[in-house]
């Protein structure tokens, strides 16, 4: 057997045909090992179906991902004795508590602040107080609303938008009880001005925050929705029960409105303490975490695409059940509370006295039955087939 040297096995190889083949893969080698592409490192794809997932970088390689994450999603939390429906009920009640306080309070500026007996002078002001109330009430409510989605916020942070209307609605109810504590008689026009006025500004900021906590609720199953709308039908009941209990313990109207408006404010409060208890909650942090990956899946999936969503089409297709809504609240809100609240009861001997009629046959029944129709709808669903 002959040995042959490695110089000489070169040679033979250079010579011909496989030379000439030898030396082009030789080059080419030596060309792809200096190129930069080559050498740059790519991160390391674990398993092909991760790959197809197309997740990010950070998450492909676990970062970010805390041990509280991981066992969330082994093991998603459950509502522990509905806490979080709880809250959202709450809020449901605090989201209709500003129109349901000053419109149940006719009494207060109808037949007190504005009256003839208090002011001395007769005014057209207290017998449409509740008609100006309305109008005053429920514009600026909607154009916030509607502002409030349509501005899509560059809005992710809902706490601010939260925080800065809760907030803002606790000061008006604080000038609320200033004002009930004040001699206003001599100047009953600038009452009633600064009372429309806080009323518009109260609605501009709870359409904001009605709107918000519907957007809240809906990053959860969808019974924590029933939840926000179930309290804001207890809203109106809980109110005329307030009112009725004011007039019974307070000595007067004015200690009475006192009582009235600081048990709203009372309720606002807790609704903006609850609010920052809610992220300290496992099952609402759980879900908010899902929501967060679904939206990142979407937005990588629209990527290059126009991200604002077709209102135009969605409404087309919603028009009849809208006009539906449209029109039931136009009906019930030309009647209530401006004309059902203007009712007296034909005879003296009548079981419900004067003082307490309005707020019990206009008021409390109402709301009370408006509470139990929605309740009874949401527990008999006619589902049609």
């Amino acid at each position: 057997m002959f040995l042959v040297s490695r110089e000489e096995t070169l040679r033979r190889l250079q010579g011909g045909e496989d030379g000439r083949r030898f030396s082009e893969d030789h080059a080419a080698a030596a060309a792809l090992n200096e190129s930069p592409v080559v050498q740059r490192q790519q991160p390391v794809k674990l398993t092909p179906s991760w790959e197809d997932s197309n997740l990010p970088d950070e998450e492909l390689n676990f970062r970010g991902v805390t041990m509280e994450v991981a066992e969330m999603e082994i093991n998603p939390p459950k509502d522990r004795y509905n806490l979080v429906y709880w809250i959202f009920l709450l809020h449901g009640i605090g989201t209709l508590m500003p129109w349901n306080m000053f419109i149940t309070a006719k009494e207060y500026f109808v037949d007190y602040k504005l009256s003839e007996e208090y002011t001395g002078e007769k005014t057209a002001l207290a017998s449409n107080f509740l008609a100006y109330v309305g109008l005053t009430a429920q514009i600026p409510n909607v154009i916030f609303n509607w502002a409030n989605i349509l501005w899509e916020g560059k809005g992710q942070n809902l706490t601010t938008r939260v925080v800065y209307s809760l907030v803002f609605e606790v000061f008006i109810f604080i000038l609320t009880v200033v004002l009930a504590m004040v001699n206003t008689s001599t100047w009953p026009e600038a009452f009633f001005f600064v009372t429309m006025g806080s009323v518009a500004a109260l609605n501009m900021a709870n359409g904001i925050y009605q709107n918000t906590v519907y957007g809240m609720a809906a990053k959860l199953p969808f019974k924590y929705t029933g939840a926000v709308v179930l309290g804001s039908n207890i809203s109106g009941t809980f109110t005329s029960i307030v009112s009725i209990v004011s007039l019974l313990i307070a000595p007067d109207a004015r200690t009475s409105a006192i009582y009235y408006f600081i048990t709203a404010l009372f309720i606002l409060l807790v609704c903006f303490d609850t609010y920052f208890a809610l992220p300290l909650n496992r099952f609402y942090r759980y879900h908010e975490m899902v929501n967060e990956k679904e939206q990142q899946a979407l937005r990588r999936a629209q990527i290059g695409q126009t991200s604002s969503a077709p209102l135009w089409p969605i409404f087309k297709k919603c028009m009849p059940q809208l006009f539906n809504i449209f029109f039931v609240f136009f009906v019930t809100l030309a009647i209530f509370p401006a004309v059902h609240a203007d009712i007296k009861q034909s005879s003296p001997d009548f079981f419900i006295s004067e003082k307490f009629f309005t707020e019990i046959t206009c008021f409390l029944t109402f709301n009370m039955f408006a509470m139990i129709g929605s309740m009874t709808a949401s527990w008999f669903p006619w589902v049609s087939t």
